[in-house]
C-alpha cells in the first residue's frame, strides 16, 4: 500500500506518517528530511530552499526518494510519502515511476488546518541539531525544555521563521491546492480536519487504511 499525507505547513503531516510507521509498519519517506541533507551538502540548494523559499525540482526530488528507498530495501514495503507531491506535476511523475514498479497510490490525506494556526504552529516548532528530530512547543514538546530526547540542542530553522512561512504558504495555494482537485478525480482523497487531537486525527486515517483493505 502506498499512501500520501498532505496539509499545509505546521498540520501535523510528519508527526501522523511517523505513527503510522511505528503502529502499522509503513516506512515514512520524508522528502524534506532528505532534502535537508542535500541542502547541508549544497550551498546552492541551501539557497533555494532556506533562503528563497522555492521548491527543488520535481524530477531530483523523486530520485532522491527513489535512491532512499533503495538504500533501505524499502521499495515493496507499504509507504507514506510525506512532502512529495506538492504540485500536479510532482503528481503525475510519481504515479508514472509506481507504474514502472507495479504498485500505485492508495489513497491521500490532506490535513486541512488554517492559516492562522499554521502560522502559529511553526513559529512554535524546534529541531534537533545533532538528530533532526522535530517537536513543536505547542502540539509536541520536549520533556526537558531545549534539548531532545538523544540530549541535543533545539533549534528554530531558518524556514520557520514568520516571513518565510508566509511566503511557503503562498506557495502552497498556489500550486498544492490545484493538485487536490486532480487527486479528487482519482477518487483516492480523504480529507481530515487537523485542529484536533493527534490521536483523533490517526483513528480517521487508520479507519480509511483498513476500509481500503476491507473492499
Amino acid at each position: 500500500m502506498n499512501l500520501i499525507i498532505m496539509g499545509p505547513q505546521g498540520s501535523g503531516k510528519g508527526t501522523q506518517a511517523d505513527l503510522l510507521s511505528e503502529r502499522m509498519g509503513f516506512y515514512h519517506i520524508e522528502s524534506g528530511k532528505l532534502l535537508r541533507e542535500l541542502a547541508q551538502r549544497d550551498s546552492e540548494v541551501y539557497e533555494l530552499i532556506y533562503k528563497k523559499g522555492e521548491l527543488y525540482p520535481d524530477q531530483g526530488t523523486l530520485n532522491l526518494i527513489a535512491q532512499d528507498l533503495k538504500v533501505n530495501n524499502s521499495l515493496k514495503k507499504r509507504k507514506v510519502f510525506d512532502g512529495f507531491p506538492r504540485t500536479k506535476s510532482q503528481y503525475s511523475i510519481l504515479k508514472k515511476w509506481l507504474s514502472k514498479i507495479n504498485q500505485r497510490i492508495d489513497l491521500v490525506v490532506f490535513i486541512n488546518i488554517s492559516e492562522q494556526e499554521t502560522v502559529k504552529r511553526l513559529s512554535a516548532r524546534r529541531t534537533c541539531v545533532k538528530c533532526g528530530t522535530v517537536y513543536n512547543l505547542i502540539t509536541n514538546p520536549p520533556s526537558n525544555p531545549g534539548r531532545c530526547k538523544c540530549g541535543g540542542r533545539l533549534v528554530q530553522r531558518a524556514d520557520d521563521k514568520e516571513e518565510t512561512i508566509k511566503k511557503r504558504l503562498s506557495l502552497f495555494k498556489r500550486e498544492t491546492k490545484p493538485l487536490i482537485s486532480e487527486i479528487e478525480k482519482d477518487g483516492i482523497l480523504i480529507e481530515i480536519d487537523g485542529e484536533r487531537p493527534i490521536e483523533e486525527i490517526f483513528l480517521d486515517i487508520k479507519n480509511a487504511i483498513e476500509k481500503i483493505k476491507n473492499e
